[in-house]
């Protein structure tokens, strides 16, 4: 056989068996990890997705949750799994900041696992007690600037979303800030509404019903722009702060090595779910903005944050509980 038709027949053999994994995948019922106790944020996302690659593939779709050490439970457990698609690991921005806050972990961030889709972004929203006499982001500043101690604020927990938002605005700003960490975000919203701390950068959807009673004051949203649901409440980017910008996300990973075919065919799906106009009137309801990315596309994203994020670090010597 002449080489030119080897190469023919590899390559035709190669695509037979890509169209054969494509086309069998899923064989079994599918597992999706996730890192977080029922009925978060994570945790409605990923039953959402899920029942619709439940509805796709006539499969059944498992929400496992497992919870501990800010998610690295969860994820040494997909990492470690059968890399065939089966096995599924539903992410938000903890999964980049771990390796950042913890020197040791029991997998390799960057090599254990492969992307598959972001799913959702949530933007957040600084709010203030209305206590605290600052009616937008540049008297907040000021008022900071001006105080002998340092305004406090609240957060999920070292590492959330709302610690790094907080965190990169007053790194920016130049200001201290006090940070009081809870177990989660909703008793630091709590102790926010009772005076117990000053401010949070926290989900939209938490703050409206309280800023609509007058618990609350709504100074900005951590988007680069205005959000639809808050429509005249400006970003801190435009409002005090160019070039801020700090969001929650959601995404999924599999275990590295998942054969390229059942990649493509699982993100496809995801994408697909997400953009369907029932998961984005789902999602907009819950504040979040639907995505719908690539596994390359979700890979370079992760990456941007592992290093805007390892920066604001490096730089606060913010450190794990």
């Amino acid at each position: 056989m002449k080489r030119t038709d080897v190469a023919r027949f590899v390559a035709v053999l190669l695509l037979c068996v890509a169209s054969l994994a494509n086309a069998e995948y899923p064989e079994r019922p599918i597992r999706i990890i996730v890192p977080f106790a029922p009925g978060g944020g994570t945790d409605i996302l990923a039953r959402m997705i899920g029942q619709r690659l439940m509805q796709a593939w006539g499969k059944q779709v498992v929400i496992d949750n497992r919870t501990g050490a800010n998610g690295v439970i969860a994820a040494e457990l997909t990492a470690k799994a059968n890399p065939d698609g089966h096995t599924l690991l539903f992410v938000a921005i903890g999964h980049v900041i771990n390796p950042l806050l913890q020197k040791k972990l029991p997998y390799d961030t960057e090599k254990d696992f492969t992307a598959v889709s972001m799913t959702a972004v949530l933007p957040l929203l600084l709010a203030v007690h209305p206590s605290l006499k600052a009616a937008s982001v540049q008297e907040l500043l000021a008022l900071a600037r001006a105080r002998p101690q340092p305004l406090t604020y609240a957060s999920g927990g070292v590492g959330s979303s709302q610690h790094l938002a907080t965190a990169l605005m007053g790194s920016m700003a130049g200001i201290k800030l006090n940070h009081v960490p809870y177990k989660g975000g909703f008793p630091g919203l709590v102790d926010l509404v009772a005076g117990n701390v000053e401010m949070m950068i926290t989900s939209i959807l938490a703050v409206v019903p309280h800023a609509k009673a007058g618990r609350l004051r709504m100074l900005a949203v951590s988007t680069a722009k205005r959000n639809n649901a808050v429509p005249e409440v400006p970003s801190i980017a435009e409002a005090g702060l160019p070039g801020y910008e700090s969001i929650a996300w959601y995404g999924m990973v599999a275990p590295a090595g998942v054969a390229p075919a059942v990649l493509s065919k699982l993100s496809a799906e995801v994408v697909k779910s997400t953009r369907s106009p029932e998961m984005w009137d789902a999602l907009t309801k819950q504040g979040a903005d639907p995505v719908g990315s690539t596994p390359k596309e979700f890979s370079t994203f992760m990456r941007a944050e592992t290093a805007k994020y390892g920066k604001l670090i490096k730089d606060t010597g913010m450190k794990a509980d």
